[in-house]
């Protein structure tokens, strides 16, 4: 829930001002309001040091953790070894890659001596060069007598001259020599001992994580203390400081418990209209995932209801809706279960995430079950997974209303075990695929619905455009010569659907405008164009029977083709392509099951915008 914040003026001596702010992070429910927004302290060069050191020790294999004592400067040393050790080992990488760079352009000349070419040169008073030149261009040339051809590498023809001076050949290239290459191979040996020695100091001090960790917090919690006391005036010269703060108004004791015994004195003060209120959320359990899920994509106004909860929950139906498979559901709730196995002391977002995947596991074993999907398999209507499917009796009832209907029998009908009518399972999944399409159109109806009523206050239009919706759920299957679940179910005949639907686009269309222009007066005449986005928007909903049916359809296709190939390479190709399937419904599932409550449904009932309240209190160290 989001908790609205007061502002308060805390006045008090300069004597008790350490003690106040001392007690203020070990609180930590005040978010002190400072001077001058806009100048940003930098961190102390030591905390960007242990930042970095720990960044470079995370992306190194898990040692045992150092369990001796250490202070501050004990770790600021070790620090400044990592950096140098890792810097070092980034200029011998690039040393390595230049020099088998120059062994690869020198080998084929082989391996000789400087010395002797130099002594060549200097007592046979000669000039000795190396040249090379594209192989198609040398079987092309006539070469010189004087030139010595010495071999072939990567389409290049290389050879060298000796001769009383130096001599400039067409369409060669002359190369230069510094080192040959016995002693790059040397200087390389050199490098590569160099580098395993410092990769094996650095790796032994990936036990010190922990302990590196534990003096970043300690810096952190003093540079966050001491940037707090920036905001703090003093007006009548340092005797008396002043300070304003953000405080939850389910806070507003515990702060006078706080300054109790002090010379402090806290009162309310008045919002000014130019103030960036920040937003206060305090959530538990599901809705604090949910809360997790909300900020992906934005900090909530303090004028917008939590939406956490709400998003939670629809974001668990979405996802399981789209990967629609219980054999998934449980490879992800044993990857999941496993994970909670291999890290029993993960705390906070990491904790929230893992329960986060359990939840999501058993939504798509619980709708795989209802839907009979399994891996892609095909499920008969008669056998125990089929006849525990509600959509394979959904679908058996809908199949035996079109066909009494056809044949001009009464139109509700009872469920299809005491139905004389034989129904093959092709014709089931037909059905079941358009039960699924008309689930995801009321899915949608019903979701955009909730996301007006939740702010009906503020917009009386919602009452309209909600009827508007329920009239086109009613109204179009007569246009498109379908038949609703509503039909099946006998609640609604396809005569009354389309006559009251007709009424309910017309008169919600109306309601809407006329509602708009009772609270908004001007501004209503905009609302006439909500008919577009609305209806726009309950069809994004399709999305879900869309992907979930290409997910299916994968899974199939990839049996098909594990039984068409053979056992063992039809076995390898089919785990292949469902872990394929597999991945690609895990990024559908986030991404569509996020994107319809951040996009459809954010779009009638939330603000947004917000600025995350930030109190000032202790960061914990990773125990």
């Amino acid at each position: 829930m989001i908790i609205n914040l007061k502002k308060y003026l805390i006045l008090g001596s300069e004597t008790d001002l350490d003690r106040f702010f001392s007690r203020a992070q070990a609180q930590g429910f005040l978010e002190f309001i400072s001077l001058n927004p806009k100048n940003k302290v930098a961190h102390k060069e030591d905390v960007e040091h242990l930042f970095s050191a720990l960044k470079i020790l995370k992306k190194l294999p898990v040692a045992k953790p150092y369990v001796g004592g250490g202070d501050e400067a004990e770790a600021l040393h070790i620090c400044s070894r990592i950096l140098f050790l890792h810097k070092e080992i980034e200029k011998l990488h690039e040393e390595e890659r230049l020099l088998r760079q120059e062994m690869a352009r020198v080998a084929p000349f082989g391996d000789f001596s400087l010395e002797d070419i130099e002594y060549i040169e200097k007592h046979g008073h000669r000039k000795v060069q190396f040249f090379c030149m594209r192989t198609a261009k040398s079987h092309a040339t006539d070469i010189p007598d004087e030139v010595i051809y010495i071999g072939t590498e990567f389409d290049l023809d290389y050879f060298m001259t000796i001769n009383p001076e130096l001599r400039h050949y067409p369409d060669m290239i002359e190369m230069r020599i510094d080192r040959p290459l016995g002693d790059l191979k040397l200087h390389l040996s050199c490098a590569n001992d160099s580098l395993k020695s410092m990769e094996k100091e650095l790796k032994d001090f990936s036990g010190y994580i922990d302990f590196l960790n534990h003096i970043l917090v300690e810096l952190l919690n003093d540079h966050n203390l001491d940037f707090a006391k920036k905001d703090v005036a003093y007006p009548l010269e340092n005797s008396v400081f002043a300070v304003e703060a953000w405080i939850p108004e389910n806070k507003v004791g515990t702060l006078f418990a706080m300054i109790d015994g002090m010379s402090i004195h806290a009162e309310e003060i008045l919002i000014e209209p130019e103030d960036k209120i920040p937003t206060c959320m305090e959530n538990a359990g599901t809705s604090k995932m949910g809360e997790d899920l909300v900020k992906i994509y934005d900090i909530p106004s303090t004028s917008d209801k939590d939406p956490s909860p709400w998003v939670f929950w629809v974001f668990v139906l979405f996802f399981s809706m789209i990967v629609s498979d219980a054999g998934y559901g449980l490879l992800y709730l044993a990857i999941a279960l496993y994970c909670k196995w291999k890290f029993p002391n993960l705390t906070g977002v990491g904790k929230r995430f893992l329960n986060l995947f359990v939840i999501l596991s058993c939504g798509c074993i619980v709708w795989g079950v209802l839907t009979a999907a399994y891996f892609g398999l095909k499920v008969d209507s008669q056998s125990f997974f089929g006849k525990i499917s509600i959509l394979k009796h959904i679908a058996a009832a809908k199949a035996e209303y079109a066909m009494q209907a056809a044949n001009g029998v009464a139109a509700h009908v009872q469920a299809v075990s005491s139905s004389p009518i034989v129904l093959s399972n092709e014709m089931l999944d037909q059905y079941s695929r358009d039960v699924l399409l008309e689930f995801s159109l009321m899915v949608g109806v019903i979701h955009i619905s909730f996301s007006f009523l939740r702010y009906i206050r503020r917009s009386w239009a919602g009452i309209g455009w909600i009827a508007f919706m329920m009239g086109g759920y009613l109204f179009f299957p007569s246009i498109l010569h379908a038949t609703s679940l509503i039909n099946v179910f006998g609640w609604v005949t396809p005569e009354m659907g389309k006559e009251l639907g007709l009424q309910l686009m017309y008169g919600g269309i109306g309601a809407a405008v006329i509602l708009a222009f009772i609270q908004k007066r001007s501004q209503a005449l905009g609302e006439i164009t909500n008919v577009v986005q609305v209806f726009a928007d309950v069809l994004s909903y399709l999305r879900l029977y869309a992907l979930a049916l290409a997910g299916s359809i994968m899974a199939e296709t990839f049996n098909g083709i594990g039984d068409y190939i053979g056992l063992v390479a039809g076995i390898v190709a089919t785990i292949v392509g469902h872990l394929v399937n597999i991945l690609l419904g895990i990024m559908a599932g986030v991404i569509h099951g996020l994107r319809l409550n951040f996009l459809e449904w954010y779009h009638y009932s939330f603000d947004g915008n917000g600025r995350l309240f930030k109190p000032l209190k202790k960061l914990k160290s990773r125990s």
